[in-house]
């Protein structure tokens, strides 16, 4: 995996931006797709990001926007770019959505989990245990592949350029015998070993926190290194996840997560806390 331009992010950024000229030429989607004689929901979808847009398009549209030049052109290159393949494609059977390449082109992570260890931070016996658990049918290459997958999704912590990535997990995640006692101690050994990198911070949330903003469910908030791409929000859930992409939405789970670093214990504190329940868990098996 090398880090740099996500074609997923190339994707968003000119949804937006022929979006916006779509809206300064005051034109609606019916009347763009009446003068391209394409369908409405074709345009809708190249705004949302749903679809990859041609060359062609982009100059198609960039016509009737009165979109010319540089302008036009920079956009034209920009769907060239959106339209290569990100590494993500090799386990395209995994990654079915926009998570991964979001991701690999963040320059900050926040993530929130309450059951289990953040997908980043997981050993490769943690992972199997949890695919396990909430994938009981599933056939051992399938495992295999997902083990793979998100093995090659962790190098993005170790990247000459890695985002800065913050995670606060529940106590019940280091608590959880999740694999038994050997995978467990070995992840845990694991969250010491990451949490001294100079790009990650961990924080534990105790039980003696009591109730707190993270009860309702895991998230992550993404942050882009440019201006032009506004931060997300992925909220999980058992299905698939939620995208959230609104100023206020965002606004809203930067608060939660505030929130929740100050009930959480202090990153040095949290690391101790880790190799006090390693310790437990050696002593009890």
């Amino acid at each position: 995996m090398t880090r740099g331009p996500s074609p997923t992010v190339r994707r968003r950024r000119l949804a937006a931006e022929l979006r916006r000229f779509r809206e300064a030429a005051e034109l609606t989607i019916d009347e763009v797709a009446e003068k391209l004689e394409c369908s409405a929901s074709k345009i809708s979808r190249i705004e949302t990001g749903h679809v990859s847009v041609t060359p062609r398009d982009v100059r198609d549209l960039a016509e009737l926007y009165g979109i010319v030049d540089e302008q036009r052109d920079a956009l034209v290159q920009v769907a060239r770019e959106a339209r290569q393949k990100g590494w993500w494609h090799a386990y395209n059977e995994v990654f079915t959505g926009a998570f991964v390449g979001l991701e690999a082109d963040s320059s900050s992570l926040r993530a929130y989990q309450a059951l289990i260890v953040p997908g980043l931070l997981q050993t490769p016996a943690y992972t199997r245990a949890v695919l396990h658990a909430i994938r009981p049918d599933a056939q051992q290459a399938e495992i295999d592949m997902r083990v793979e997958a998100r093995l090659t999704r962790q190098r993005l912590l170790t990247d000459p350029h890695p985002p800065e990535y913050w995670a606060v997990v529940d106590e019940a995640v280091l608590r959880r015998l999740t694999g038994g006692p050997e995978v467990m101690r070995e992840q845990l050994l694991k969250l010491v070993e990451v949490a001294r990198l100079p790009n990650v911070t961990l924080q534990v949330v105790p039980f003696s926190a009591g109730a707190h903003a993270g009860m309702e469910a895991p998230f992550l908030i993404l942050g882009f290194p440019d201006q032009v791409d506004p931060d997300v929000v992925y909220v999980e859930s058992t299905a698939n996840g939620v995208y959230l992409e609104s100023p206020a939405d965002v606004h809203k789970y930067s608060l939660l997560f505030d929130h929740l670093r100050a009930a959480a214990l202090r990153p040095d504190d949290s690391v101790a806390l880790v190799q006090r329940v390693t310790e437990e868990l050696i002593r009890d098996s």
